[in-house]
């Protein structure tokens, strides 16, 4: 068994839930703690959703919000915590802690997650208290367990849906949640779980997928599943399989611990590498990876039924008419998830004041937001609130796709600065590029290193974040080199183009790679004034990118006036 497995053996890692409770009420420092409990316990904290930030002394912390859906009150209770709790201390900054946000603020993550930093032990127990009143748990937000169930963050309210599966989500979400003899799986479990036909809740690289489908059955037409399973980004990224099978929604439960206990079983517990649910599915097959599937459920699993998926979306910034009559739904663009902890407060306010009795919350992968079950008259004046005028539903179009992970400004893994460079690029490019007219969004996705948290791999344009040694006399002019020593190193990422999911599903190519970052963005306005000469009638950007040969592409990249290919990654 790898280290990790070993420290789970020690102790079960559910059972850090009290341990935190002990830490809070000693006040432990981080030396305190590990000489207590020794290192494994860092691993072990995960399971109580928090991760040990770059900074000692300070924990992330994330909670699980199944299908993105939240309660006004509940939205409301996260926004005050983190105004409470996630607050940076004087010598890291204080409430100027970053330039952009300063501090107390949320990050809506790709998982429909909320995440807040600067977190310290001795106020988790309290949050929690607050939490358990609403209905809100960080409870295996993070470790080898089931993570956040994803869902469609529309619900229950747009016409293309077949039916509403957010009581799915939520009984399997219920089902993994604290269920000690599936806490401690081979690595992350990852489910999504939608009745959309539009696939917002990205089946094809999730471990699990269930997908709205159709079948007669002993004479009655039901509505239920497909599964697809094995899908997943990072290193060896791998796009889903479908499984001969079909789902009653009533036996969703049964089959995902089904797919569970097959993980649980057969996945690997020695190479860390190589230990998610993916590679199990690759090394036996998706039919022998079925017969396993088969043998440990204890329900009847039909063949499969008639598919039901059209396409992918997984956008819903805008106003959209709810099937509701007379009821809209909002969805906010909020660039790379951060916003305000006082703002996501604000907002799921607002949602009680204009909304309906049903109005809620819902957080989205391409971490946005909505607020849903608007009477048509009342969205002017949703509009019109202060929050609002940051995060307005009708963004442009690189601000509408952007999604950045945590970055070095937290992360221990990641090696550039994301959650400010998104930001700032996406409004950047809004004004100096003109997309065409018919392409509502452009999909850039920036992850700090090749753990792939922002996705890029399924982007229009992916970036991950490298450390680029330039030649000399190359870095410009208020361009710093990130170590002591300067030696002409500066921030750069991998340049990827041309993936999506849904349909036409690929991953993108990398293209380029160790790009300075002061390159980019050069190179993205020759990449787009090629894209607006050459392309067919519709064509989208990331059609436009696979159609082209990568040696085509980076010669019209390295036309910028920049050192696109410049610089090598350090180390190489």
């Amino acid at each position: 068994m790898n280290t990790t497995e070993q420290y789970k053996q020690n102790k079960h890692p559910l059972d850090v839930i009290d341990d935190v409770y002990e830490y809070a009420e000693e006040g432990l420092s981080f030396d305190a703690i590990e000489e207590r409990a020794g290192g494994g316990e860092w691993e072990r904290l995960k399971w109580a959703g928090m991760y040990a930030q770059k900074q000692e002394g300070f924990f992330m912390i994330r909670t699980k919000v199944p299908g993105g859906y939240l309660a006004p009150e509940q939205a409301e209770v996260i926004g005050e915590c983190a105004e409470d709790y996630a607050v940076a201390p004087e010598e890291y900054g204080g409430a100027e802690q970053n330039e952009l946000w300063g501090d107390a603020y949320v990050d809506i993550t790709t998982r429909q997650d909320i995440q807040k930093h600067w977190i310290r032990v001795e106020d988790v127990p309290e949050m929690w208290e607050r939490y358990d009143e609403v209905g809100l748990t960080t409870v295996q937000g993070c470790g080898d367990s089931a993570r956040n169930v994803l869902g469609c963050p529309a619900a229950g309210l747009d016409e293309h849906e077949c039916f509403n599966a957010q009581p799915v989500v939520d009984a399997v979400s219920d089902f993994f949640t604290e269920n000690r003899e599936y806490a401690n799986l081979p690595r992350k479990f990852k489910l999504t779980i939608t009745g959309c036909s539009h696939d917002c809740a990205q089946s094809q690289i999730n471990d699990v997928g269930l997908v709205p489908a159709k079948k007669e059955v002993d004479g009655e037409h039901l509505y239920g599943f497909h599964p697809r399973v094995g899908g997943g980004l990072s290193d060896g990224p791998r796009m889903a399989s479908q499984l001969d099978v079909f789902v009653r929604p009533e036996d969703a439960v049964e089959f995902t611990r089904a797919v569970a206990q097959t993980f649980k079983e057969l996945g690997d517990r020695n190479n860390r590498g190589v230990c998610r649910m993916r590679y199990l599915v690759e090394q036996l097959g998706p039919e022998k990876f079925e017969e396993a599937v088969r043998d440990r459920c204890t329900v009847d699993l039909p063949t499969a039924g008639t598919e039901m998926t059209v396409g992918y979306q997984g956008d819903h910034v805008g106003v959209h008419d709810q099937k509701q009559d007379g009821l809209k739904y909002v969805g906010f663009n909020v660039i790379a998830g951060r916003m305000g902890g006082d703002e996501f407060a604000e907002a799921a306010r607002a949602a009680k004041e204009y909304g309906t009795e049903d109005a809620s919350v819902r957080l989205a992968t391409d971490q946005n937001f909505l607020i849903t079950h608007i009477p048509e008259e009342n969205v002017d004046d949703l509009l019109a609130e202060p929050f609002a005028q940051e995060y307005q539903p009708d963004p442009g179009p690189f601000s509408r796709g952007a999604v950045g992970c945590t970055g070095n400004e937290f992360c221990n893994y990641a090696i550039i600065e994301t959650k400010k460079r998104t930001k700032r690029w996406a409004r950047e490019l809004d004004e100096r590029i003109d997309v065409p007219d018919d392409i509502e969004a452009i999909r850039m996705h920036m992850s700090g290193c090749s753990a792939s948290c922002a996705q890029p791999q399924i982007a229009d344009i992916g970036f991950r974040g490298e450390t680029v040694k330039l030649e000399e006399g190359e870095a410009p002019e208020g361009i710093e080199s990130p170590n002591e020593e300067g030696d002409n190193l500066v921030e750069g990422m991998d340049f990827g183009l041309g993936g999506s999911l849904g349909a036409d599903n690929e991953f993108l190519d990398w293209v380029e790679s160790a790009v300075p970052a002061h390159a980019v963005i050069p190179a993205l306005e020759q990449l787009f004034d090629a894209y607006a000469a050459d392309r067919n009638d519709g064509e989208k950007f990331y059609a436009w990118c696979r159609r082209v040969d990568n040696e085509r592409l980076r010669s019209i990249m390295q036309g910028a006036d920049a050192p696109v290919a410049g610089g090598v990654a350090h180390g190489d």
